[in-house]
């Protein structure tokens, strides 16, 4: 799949809200408007400050990040164009398809970085040298 895609097809997504007087509750559910269904659910956490994470790309695997708590960015790249968003909010969410290659950074203090993939975990379907996804994209 890579080299079909852009940046441009990376989605904020608004997972929407329901408010009560004790809080917030957001629901990812695979039958509704949810972009792929979800085979795989990690988190990312006690990042120290100038850190980075990500910094790869996959063939088949979409992904959603989610700012649970605090703040991040995502650096997206298809080879030709990069593009830049910030997520603060636990009901919004970025989905990342493949052939796209993504970093994080810029951690909050506290954050935490929800991770929804439609694959399980599989090496042979990351990219995780900036030489060999250039490649691909050619």
């Amino acid at each position: 799949m890579i080299g079909k895609i852009s940046v441009f097809d990376c989605s904020v997504i608004d997972l929407g809200k329901i408010s009560f007087d004790e809080g917030n509750l957001t629901v990812v559910e695979n039958a509704s408007n949810f972009p792929f269904e979800i085979k795989r659910i990690f988190y990312l956490y006690d990042i120290a400050g100038g850190e980075s994470r990500g910094a790869h790309s996959h063939h088949h695997c979409h992904q959603f990040l989610i700012a649970a708590s605090g703040s991040f960015e995502v650096h997206l790249d298809d080879g030709n164009y990069k593009r830049q968003v910030f997520l603060n909010r636990p009901n919004i969410g970025l989905h990342i398809p493949p052939g796209v290659w993504a970093s994080e950074l810029n951690f909050s203090s506290g954050a935490i970085c929800l991770v929804l993939a439609s694959h399980q975990y599989d090496e042979s379907d990351y990219v995780r040298s900036y030489e060999d996804f250039l490649k691909f994209q050619k």
